[in-house]
């Protein structure tokens, strides 16, 4: 029997990366204006980025990303005194499905699209060498020990966060008119579990409770818990231990507040009991995580 053989097409491909960073940066960062032929995206994982892009000025709040088209002239950093955390990937892509970032210039990712840009950057962190120990002249310096296939996943990875942007831009543009039901809901939950996550920034040194937050919302528990894992990935108690965390180590870039005052800032009952937890979670004193911040901004500049 004769078999027809199907030839996959590829709408989008991704052959070569230029560079990749993850960084938490102090509160004074500001990266050099450049300009290149090929692609580059930033994400803020933390805090705000405000960058220009050929003279107009861009806010970027956290899970935001933008695209820097080839032969723009950009420049960032950090916004409003804070010390963001943002990974930066640049790459060439000559596919015309690229002309959709042409027509849009900043991105909210989902949570799916979240989910991919974290096997990105764990894939790039596992196949590459850390800022500061590449050869000179590259950005980029493959690991000896490197899994099998990182290379390969990062490509995969890179193209399938590429193409959902693209999908559900189309998507939206077709839907600008009306807005089916299920729509409606995904933005009602979505509201209220961002009004939530404020709600626990505002208040984390008062460790609300879920039955405070449900109270507080007028939601019931198994709503809270579904909404909050579908649109987050995480529970809310460890959402909740995450952010203090992530705030302690902010505090710490912006050298603004003793480490005695972060712990009463954010609700630990002492000071050695605030160590204790961060080391826990960080692998790392607050004094050893200021230490290390202080000398991956060195290396970079």
């Amino acid at each position: 029997m004769h078999y027809e053989k199907l030839e996959l097409q590829d709408q989008l491909t991704v052959r070569k990366l230029i560079s990749f960073f993850y960084l938490e940066m102090s509160a004074h960062f500001r990266s050099n204006g450049e300009k290149h032929h090929f692609w580059e995206l930033v994400f803020v994982d933390k805090g705000k980025l405000e960058v220009a892009i050929d003279g107009e000025v861009f806010l970027l709040e956290q899970g935001e990303l933008v695209f820097y088209r080839p032969d723009e002239y950009h420049v960032g950093g950090a916004a409003r005194r804070t010390a963001p955390n943002i990974m930066i990937l640049s790459f060439e892509c000559d596919s015309p499905a690229m002309e959709t970032f042409m027509e849009q210039r900043i991105f909210w990712p989902d949570e799916k699209e979240r989910e991919l840009l974290s096997l990105l950057v764990k894939e790039c962190q596992e196949a590459f060498e850390p800022v500061g120990r590449t050869r000179q002249g590259s950005l980029l310096q493959r690991r000896a020990n490197a899994e099998f296939g990182c290379e390969q996943l990062i490509r995969l990875y890179l193209e399938s966060f590429l193409i959902h942007l693209i999908r559900r831009h189309n998507k939206l543009s077709r839907l600008q008119q009306a807005k089916p039901i299920t729509m409606v809901k995904e933005n009602r939950d979505r509201a209220i579990v961002n009004a939530i996550i404020a709600y626990l920034g505002r208040h984390v040194s008062d460790n609300p409770s879920i039955d405070q937050l449900c109270h507080r919302f007028t939601i019931s528990k198994t709503y809270l818990n579904t909404a909050f894992r579908r649109m987050t990935g995480a529970s809310v108690q460890a959402y909740s231990r995450n952010l203090k965390i992530e705030l302690a180590k902010t505090m710490i870039r912006e050298e603004s507040y003793t480490y005695t005052e972060i712990s009463e800032r954010l609700g630990y009952t002492s000071i050695h009991y605030f160590s204790r937890r961060f080391k826990r979670e960080t692998n790392m004193t607050p004094t050893e995580y200021a230490r290390t911040i202080q000398s991956k901004v060195r290396r970079i500049e």
